[in-house]
């Protein structure tokens, strides 16, 4: 179970630490000071997000650098497991406000939030219902 977590683990993490190193960056363009009061409030929000989905994501690395030898395997597994599933949460928060934030910028329509919630709608189906679905039909009890 440990090795396959940290390979999840790697995945998600690239994703995170590509988008916040990118949000890192938006505050020092010019751009950035014409963003209306909403936007910088919405980038901020941002980038903590990607701050603490980096976190969480890069929480089981640490966990098991830190309890490596120590026979507590299976409460590492459970805990690195559960740092995950919230890194995943705090990653589609933080995607879904970059979203909103790009959409905002580049585009004043009244669609906005519902191409959002729709973007919304595939990660959610995506990363969890259908996740779920195959583990309720395909396990046994």
């Amino acid at each position: 179970m440990w090795q396959e977590l940290i390979q999840e683990v790697r995945v998600a993490q690239m994703g995170v630490q590509i988008l916040f190193g990118f949000l890192l960056t938006v505050v020092f363009t010019d751009k950035y000071d014409d963003l209306t009061d909403t936007d910088q409030l919405i980038y901020l929000v941002t980038v903590v997000l990607g701050a603490c989905a980096t976190g969480a994501l890069i929480g089981p690395v640490s966990l098991h650098r830190l309890v490596s030898g120590r026979r507590v395997k299976p409460q590492a597994v459970r805990l690195a497991s559960r740092l995950t599933l919230l890194g995943l949460v705090l990653l589609l928060a933080t995607t879904t406000a970059s979203l909103l934030l790009i959409l905002r910028v580049a585009t004043h329509d009244g669609f906005v939030p519902f191409l959002v919630a729709g973007v919304v709608g595939w990660y959610l189906l995506c990363w969890f219902a259908l996740p779920l679905w195959v583990r309720r039909r395909h396990t046994s009890k």
